[in-house]
């Protein structure tokens, strides 16, 4: 494996924090819309952030390590870098759904984020219904975010596209393009948290949110890891026969862009199960003694 292949993907943006990866989102979604028109989701990126710091009245700070800060904006990043490839191949999707799918990805998990009247355990027993909790967080506090009653719905159907146990079949899109928004959403989603160069460290994580939301499966902590390789299967089926190969565009985007004619979220999350595989051919249960990987460091965006 060549060294360069692992890292290109997070070296895109160098010296990564909340202020160069909202530039670079700045920067990708201008190369179609008016600077004018990311005015909104910018000062929403910061405000995002002061819910998942704790700082947003009425909410606890962000207490699940997997489902954090850091994935919003790897998520919006991805978000970004699709509609960029899918606007060059396309006629560009009309700035209001291009927006909202950008928003979208701010908030589809703020429904982890625990009120403060909410005493017990951590956000990730909200695992189940935390897609519900994030539309409701939206309806009740939208004129903070300035965004307006008619932009609920579109948002809602986005967000939807995220929840692994609704089919996007039974959404009720107003429009093909929103519907492919929507896929463009979903797909970010599982791009974006399988290609995490940190993303094997992570599971632990997930496995322990899993636990705490009693998800059924999940007993120790090698069971993320056999799950996650079926996990990947079911993606690539999810990817092709649900959401229309909207994945293809990262590939586009990244010629256009950086001159590198490759998908490096899917040649990443390649190298992420790759690596999964090998640790399951060997047979050991205990996870974190089989990392030849760098010692993980939290970011702390």
């Amino acid at each position: 494996m060549n060294s360069s292949d692992s890292i290109q993907l997070s070296k895109l943006i160098s010296n990564p924090s909340p202020e160069s990866i909202i530039t670079e989102v700045r920067k990708t979604f201008c190369f179609h819309y008016s600077n004018r028109n990311f005015d909104n989701i910018h000062d929403n990126f910061y405000i995002i952030k002061t819910l998942f710091d704790g700082k947003f009245p009425g909410y606890k700070a962000c207490n699940t390590e997997y489902h954090d800060f850091t994935h919003t904006v790897d998520i919006l990043l991805a978000t970004a870098r699709l509609i960029d490839g899918y606007n060059l191949e396309n006629k560009p999707l009309p700035i209001l759904l291009a927006s909202a799918l950008l928003n979208s990805a701010l908030f589809h998990d703020t429904g982890y984020i625990q009120e403060n009247n909410d005493s017990t355990g951590t956000g990730a027993k909200h695992t189940a219904t935390h897609v519900k909790r994030s539309i409701q967080f939206i309806k009740r506090h939208h004129e903070v975010f300035e965004i307006t009653p008619d932009q609920i719905l579109p948002m809602k159907n986005l967000i939807l596209c995220t929840d692994l146990q609704i089919k996007p079949g039974t959404i009720a899109f107003s429009s093909d393009e929103e519907k492919l928004s929507g896929y463009i959403l979903g797909t970010s989603d599982i791009l974006s948290q399988m290609s995490d160069s940190d993303y094997l460290e992570k599971l632990l994580f997930l496995f322990y949110e899993f636990q705490e939301a009693e998800i059924k499966g999940f007993d120790i902590e090698f069971d993320i890891i056999k799950k996650t390789i079926s996990f990947h299967k079911l993606m690539k089926k999810r990817f092709s026969k649900i959401f229309f190969n909207v994945y293809k565009y990262a590939q586009r985007h990244f010629k256009e862009r950086f001159m590198i004619d490759r998908n490096l979220y899917i040649e990443a999350i390649d190298r992420n199960i790759e690596y999964l595989n090998e640790i399951v051919k060997d047979g050991s249960v205990d996870f974190q003694d089989k990392h030849r990987r760098k010692a993980f460091v939290t970011k702390t965006f």
